[in-house]
């Protein structure tokens, strides 16, 4: 069988259809070759994936990426997750400091609210440039999205080439929906971010979170004093299939 290539992605997609996320996960990993990482936000569908990841913890490297505006009850999901998986190694990557210096002579502490094109810089600065230096070398990352979550996500494959990276991104949870996200943190008692039952469903940093109202879109929480597609810039980037 052949290992999972750029350009045999459609095969691997069509064969993982239809299969248990444990099993697609061992299926994956067996015929990657090169430096696995898995991009965790504490979210719940990011713990659901820590959970079955943690038996690949030699296999998979964890990272997460420190804004330095987050929200305690993060840190505090996050020290709860270390807890539950001594084995998993979560390697945290930071903004640099120069940038955020820089970014507040120019914007201000807050300035993201001043406009998209400044609050898309923040999010360049705090996440962006973070994530590439923590996915540089490697050929697989994890991701914990779902196709369920934004308009922009539905056409998503569980393995995708990522042009601006040079990897695949792999997403296992691709067609879980949030009832079946909820299911697996109840069966195994997952931890997850106590704002998760106050109504924030998508949580990243502080001052760019809020609580959904009744019926609001699953993004809504995010930047929502800005309209259009709610992105940061970390996944906003069309990926191709071959």
């Amino acid at each position: 069988m052949d290992k999972i290539t750029k350009e045999n992605l459609q095969y691997w997609n069509d064969k993982l259809n239809n299969i248990s996320l444990e099993n697609i996960l061992d299926i994956v990993l067996k015929n990657v070759e090169g430096r696995v990482v898995f991009s965790t936000s504490f979210g719940i569908e990011d713990q659901v994936l820590t959970h079955y990841l943690n038996p690949f913890h030699n296999k998979v490297e964890v990272f997460t990426l420190d804004t330095g505006r987050q929200f305690n009850e993060t840190y505090e999901v996050f020290q709860k997750t270390q807890s539950k998986y001594p084995n998993l190694t979560i390697k945290t990557y930071y903004p640099e400091e120069a940038d955020i210096q820089e970014y507040y002579q120019k914007s201000g502490v807050n300035g993201f609210y001043n406009s998209i094109e400044e609050r898309k810089q923040c999010c360049f600065i705090r996440k962006v440039k973070p994530l590439n230096r923590a996915l540089k070398g490697a050929s697989v990352w994890i991701t914990g999205l779902r196709a369920e979550q934004s308009a922009n996500r539905e056409s998503m494959q569980f393995l995708e080439w990522d042009e601006d990276h040079q990897l695949v991104k792999f997403n296992p949870l691709l067609h879980y929906t949030l009832k079946d996200v909820e299911a697996e943190i109840n069966e195994f008692n997952i931890p997850i971010n106590s704002l998760y039952k106050k109504g924030f469903l998508s949580i990243g940093c502080a001052p760019c979170t809020r609580a959904l109202e009744p019926g609001e879109d699953f993004r809504a929480g995010r930047w929502w004093w800005e309209d259009g597609k709610k992105e940061c810039g970390l996944h906003l980037h069309e990926s191709k299939n071959n």
